[in-house]
């Protein structure tokens, strides 16, 4: 018998293998998906991404110019002027620190395009150049989107508190903080939101609410608010009574403003009230015959109404004092101040809410603070008791049907929230 070749038992073992792998099988086997190659075209369609322009983000240092920060950022000096004398709305002169301005170079060059300076948070200023040495400006706005919505909240600390624990999800701090100095203007002759608030108060705001550039929040017009106040109810509408500007109304139609601010600070934080207490420097217990409001040294102190300066100078324990008098035998005394604002003297008229001195610290002061007395016919009386107020005019006869409708419809979103 002839035997096979030695190429034809190869293949014979091949063969054989194979069988066998076939009948007990490779669980352990696998198989990689065949390469396929690529359209011989792709290449030609998928070209290679541009490379990326060249940013330099600055902003203007305190004692800085444009053209420093400008320099900086790669324009030559002989450039800077054509850039700047592009775009009129650039004053030099006032531009604050911090603004801030990018410069913009394309790939493969070594000269910018394109400078933009942020004026505001919602205002551009592009300068680009069209050719080797022209340069034109353009501004953009940005958009704002406004919505109308309501928060509330019950005070348990102060309104800051109560914001925070019912606003957080609608406002940032910052705003928060905005819209409870809102509140505490538009109730300025009537509370005052560092003293008159209490535990259990309540209240709701209808207000508009912006949303800008980079998601900046800004708090808007307030167009209705109803705080419960010791069981009261004391309701705020935006209404335009025909006047200057709008003004706020309560529930039965008078404006919140009235003869008297409740309180000589606008920034607010009282360190004592009227009552007994042991004097800071004296050291015994004497009848504390005002309030006492603690704040920054410099804080502007504003008449709390109209009337007549009748002492403005220098008196013992109140240091630098200002007495006003109003009518109906009012006189608000203001102690302790650093400074009188300018014109203030004996015999000048003021009107409610304009700056007649600062805070300070003179006289028997540990501190820097206001003291503030209300004197009614010569008596020294409780502020908090003598600055209560009613309401003011009420809506002209003329508006009242008006007004009546504007109401019912504020206060209805109030209530019900906003659709």
């Amino acid at each position: 018998m002839k035997r096979p070749p030695p190429r034809a038992l190869v293949t014979l073992a091949a063969v054989a293998l194979a069988f066998v792998v076939l009948s007990i099988g490779l669980p352990h086997l696998q198989t990689a998906a065949p390469f396929a190659a690529p359209p011989a075209d792709s290449a030609a369609d998928s070209a290679a991404p541009a490379p990326p322009w060249r940013v330099h983000a600055d902003t203007l240092h305190r004692g800085e110019t444009l053209s420093d920060v400008l320099v900086r950022g790669g324009v030559t000096p002989a450039m800077v002027s054509r850039i700047l004398g592009a775009a009129p709305e650039l004053d030099e002169r006032r531009m604050p620190a911090g603004l801030p301005i990018t410069v913009r170079t394309p790939p493969g060059d070594s000269t910018p395009a394109e400078v933009v300076f942020q004026l505001a948070v919602d205002h551009l200023v592009h300068v680009q150049r069209s050719g080797d040495s022209s340069w034109t400006s353009t501004e953009e706005r940005l958009p704002w989107h406004t919505d109308t919505i309501v928060a509330g909240g019950t005070v348990e600390e102060n309104l800051y508190q109560a914001l925070d624990d019912s606003a957080a999800s609608l406002l940032p701090t910052e705003a928060r903080a905005e819209l409870a100095w809102s509140l505490a203007d538009i109730y300025e002759y009537r509370v005052d939101m560092s003293r008159d608030l209490q535990p259990g108060d309540s209240f709701r705001v209808l207000f508009e609410r912006s949303v800008g550039p980079g998601g900046i929040v800004r708090v808007g017009d307030i167009l209705a608010v109803r705080f419960h106040l010791s069981g009261s109810e004391v309701d705020a509408v935006r209404f335009d009574d025909g006047g200057s500007r709008d003004d706020y109304f309560d529930q039965t139609g008078r404006s919140l403003r009235a003869a008297f601010l409740r309180a000589p600070l606008s920034f607010r934080r009282i360190s004592s009230v009227f009552g007994m207490r042991k004097h800071p420097i004296l050291g015994i217990v004497r009848r504390h015959e005002g309030t006492d409001y603690a704040a920054n040294a410099g804080t502007p102190v504003r008449a709390i109404g109209d009337g007549v300066v009748v002492f403005a100078g220098w008196r013992g324990g109140y240091g630098n004092l200002i007495e006003v008098r109003h009518r109906n035998g009012f006189v608000s005394r203001y102690g302790h101040l650093r400074a009188f604002a300018r014109g203030v003297r004996a015999g000048r008229a003021v009107q409610i809410g304009e700056t007649i001195g600062y805070v300070g610290m003179t006289g028997l002061a540990t501190g820097p603070h206001l003291h503030f007395e209300i004197l009614v016919h010569g008596v020294q009386r409780d502020p908090r008791l003598a600055l209560r107020s009613t309401g003011g005019p009420p809506v002209p006869a003329a508006e009242r049907q008006r007004f009546d409708s504007v109401r019912t419809e504020a206060l209805a979103r109030l209530d019900g929230g906003v659709s």
